[in-house]
């Protein structure tokens, strides 16, 4: 397994050379890759929420490989991810994938203090979101009420801010949604909403829409994977034993989908016989059964979830990974939403690189662990 993956690391660092070189050379975030260049954000620029992926990929390949075209182009991007800091109006829930990825990673590799003030001032704009009835909001067009299951891989930048600064209100506030989480978008099954909406006076849950699945009560498989790693990560940070039942619980709803091929649906819950993969949802699912798989006891399950994650992951290299053709991304088959028809349907989308990467550096034991501060698990609360 370990030399299985790292010689994909090795034609992932060839082939991402020429990628880095090409977005410094077009001077854009990518987000999609086409033939022979690189597609920026599809909407709000450099403050589209996807921005953090492309300086998080580089500091895990600059990591792995020492090359310095990588910490470049990470250090190139962060530029332009900090001056959005300014136009907060917009910036929403999904700062902790911009900024911890980006300035986050920073500090981490180099210790770097205006890297650290720059994260830090992220958490304080995700905290500022935090309605105190229970969650924090998502979005920005005047829906105070919507909250979503990818905001738990959010939460990330909050217990991070807490461990750096010793105060415990990003903490609290992470805890608060991630319980809100818990209760009001995990079904009994495992199987996960995308979107609940609540009374933004009182809290209640009001409705529960379909979002980026197929349907109202569907199971979109990338939700199911924010919430599997983003529970992951609250236990590793707090230790507190509900995250972790309920990582395991959608672990093992998850696994239960896995295609016979390997790959993953864009929805568990779509119209039988219909081929929409979303290889996203696998490669972020496989970091997390990973995760998983380090921290609970039971051997058998670890085993099991190891076995899962390295069946998805040999499924995307054999079937959907491009390590040699001019388009400059690898994972294909990436799907941004069920219903998407167009071109956001089974093409390369960058933040899939990233994941299949890290869990790519996690089988090789040598992954850059940007979602976490060296402290890795808290006390039972």
């Amino acid at each position: 397994m370990q030399a299985w993956s790292e010689e994909v690391l090795g034609k992932i660092v060839d082939k991402y050379q020429r990628s880095a070189a090409l977005a410094a050379d077009q001077g854009i975030i990518p987000y999609q890759g086409a033939q022979g260049r690189w597609i920026g954000a599809p909407w709000d620029g450099n403050s589209w929420w996807t921005g953090g992926f492309w300086p998080g990929l580089m500091w895990q390949l600059y990591g792995a490989s020492g090359l310095p075209v990588f910490k470049q182009e990470a250090l190139r991007v962060e530029e332009l991810l900090v001056a959005e800091l300014s136009r907060f109006e917009l910036l929403n829930h999904d700062v902790g994938f911009m900024y911890l990825l980006s300035c986050g990673a920073h500090y981490r590799h180099d210790g770097d203090e205006e890297a650290k003030r720059n994260t830090l001032h992220a958490a304080n704009l995700l905290a500022g979101r935090f309605n105190p009835v229970g969650y924090i909001s998502a979005w920005n067009q005047n829906r105070p009420g919507w909250a979503i299951i990818d905001c738990m891989m959010n939460l990330s930048l909050l217990y991070w801010a807490s461990e750096q600064t010793g105060d415990p209100r990003f903490d609290n506030i992470a805890r608060i949604h991630a319980d809100t989480t818990l209760r009001e978008f995990v079904r009994p099954d495992g199987s996960c909403n995308h979107i609940v909406i609540f009374d933004p006076l009182t809290g209640e849950a009001l409705d529960a829409p379909a979002g980026q699945g197929c349907a109202k009560g569907s199971s979109w498989s990338r939700g199911q994977a924010w919430a599997l790693y983003g529970f992951a990560i609250s236990y590793r940070y707090t230790g507190a034993a509900r995250y972790l039942e309920a990582a395991l619980r959608i672990a093992r709803y998850f696994i239960s989908r896995i295609r016979p091929d390997g790959l993953t649906d864009s929805d568990f819950r779509q119209p039988a016989g219909e081929e929409r993969i979303d290889n996203i949802a696998a490669a972020c699912a496989s970091c997390g059964l990973l995760e998983l798989a380090g921290m609970i006891e039971d051997k058998t399950e670890s085993e099991a979830f190891r076995a899962a994650a390295l069946r998805m992951l040999e499924a995307m290299t054999a079937l959907c990974a491009d390590f040699e053709s001019v388009m400059p991304g690898i994972l294909t088959k990436c799907t941004a939403s069920y219903n998407d028809d167009g071109a956001g349907r089974h093409v390369n989308i960058m933040y899939g690189d990233y994941f299949f990467v890290e869990a790519m550096l996690r089988l090789a034991g040598r992954e850059a662990r940007l979602w976490f501060s060296d402290k890795r698990t808290g006390e039972e609360a």
